[in-house]
């Protein structure tokens, strides 16, 4: 009989259909490892899979931010042995022949199946993914810590591949949630001064903004950002603009405060159409990207700035469930009630840090 073990699981399309069932142990196959996860993070992908908007290929575990140690190795893998420390891409299937694949843009592969909705993910006790998707941790990172890479190589991709930010840079992030902490931290390390920008529901988040080297953060519902963009650029506006909390309204917003000839980076995810002021990117003759997850060479940028402590991880962790307490755990995420929430497959009891 085959082994059973507990998965979070999307067991339908649509609103809902999330629940904890049995998923069979796998075993890897030719150029394929089995992890032991250790630690996987609740993103807002994860979200808008449970709300319905996000495609799935159900029934699916869920979970694509994770760390973890080899357990098993299938055949023709080499270098990696049970025990390693690794954390993994995202992307399990690939065609590998289209334009975006041979350009090094595997994130436009119109083919790509990734781990927590293509195939199964993390919120498991052991997740399969290819052997060539793996990279080792540095000793200075705890699991938890890693769980974090795979949002940063987001980050890096949409905040610092995409558009430029150069020493001296003046930028601001919309959206203290994690993604919009690991943009401040990696414009930070690029050289910019960053403004941060959240609700009141944010005060904890923009304190921890504050703490982790925001040049000014901003209560929206309690102060007017524009005159303090303008007072930090000389009434300029700012070079670079990150839209990170996928809110409509915030990414209208951010259009009033990036300079002419300037940048508006999208890196948050509305989920839906939003209303958005094409004029002004004309009239501003701004620069406009979006990203979509990450490449290989954000990844090894984001260990980098991990390993070196340039961007840290441990002050976004806020609280650390098992897999029974995932309810509890996306309910807080939605609430925005901490920083990065975490499900721990081993645990049996909740741990808040």
């Amino acid at each position: 009989m085959t082994e059973a073990m507990p998965a979070v699981m999307k067991t339908a399309r649509g609103e809902g259909h999330v629940a904890l069932r049995q998923r069979p142990v796998p075993e890897p196959g030719p150029g394929q490892v089995v992890l032991a996860v250790r630690a996987a993070g609740i993103c807002g992908t994860d979200l808008h899979i449970f709300h319905g908007e996000y495609p799935t290929q159900p029934p699916v575990t869920l979970g694509h931010e994770l760390a973890g140690e080899v357990a098993s190795v299938g055949e023709g893998v080499t270098g990696l042995a049970p025990g390693d420390r690794v954390t993994t891409e995202t992307y399990f299937h690939l065609c590998g022949v289209c334009r975006f694949c041979r350009a090094g843009q595997p994130n436009l592969c119109p083919e790509r199946r990734s781990i927590g909705s293509g195939v199964d993910g993390g919120f498991a006790p052991y997740v399969l993914v290819p052997a060539h998707n793996l990279h080792r941790l540095p000793d200075t990172l705890s699991f938890r810590e890693a769980a974090l890479t795979e949002p940063l190589a987001c980050v890096v991709h949409g905040a610092l591949e995409l558009p430029k930010v150069s020493a001296g840079d003046i930028a601001v992030v919309s959206g203290p949630g994690t993604i919009g902490l690991l943009t401040l931290q990696a414009a930070r390390a690029a050289g910019a001064a960053v403004i941060v920008l959240g609700t009141a529901a944010d005060w904890r988040r923009l304190e921890l903004a504050r703490e982790l080297g925001a040049a000014r953060v901003v209560d929206i519902d309690d102060e007017d950002p524009a005159p303090i963009v303008r007072g930090l650029t000389d009434g300029w506006g700012a070079d670079v603009v990150f839209e990170c909390s996928g809110a409509g309204p915030a990414a209208l917003g951010l259009l009033a405060h990036a300079r002419r000839g300037g940048q508006y980076a999208q890196i948050g995810l509305f989920g839906k159409p939003v209303a958005w002021d094409l004029d002004q990117v004309c009239m501003k003759e701004l620069r406009v990207t979006g990203s979509n997850a990450s490449v290989p060479s954000a990844w090894r940028t984001a260990l980098r700035l991990l390993g070196e402590g340039a961007v840290q991880a441990e002050p976004l962790i806020s609280d650390v469930y098992p897999l029974a307490g995932w309810r509890d755990a996306f309910a807080r995420f939605e609430q925005r009630s901490g920083a990065k929430l975490l499900l721990d497959p081993w645990a049996e009891t909740h741990g808040a840090l």
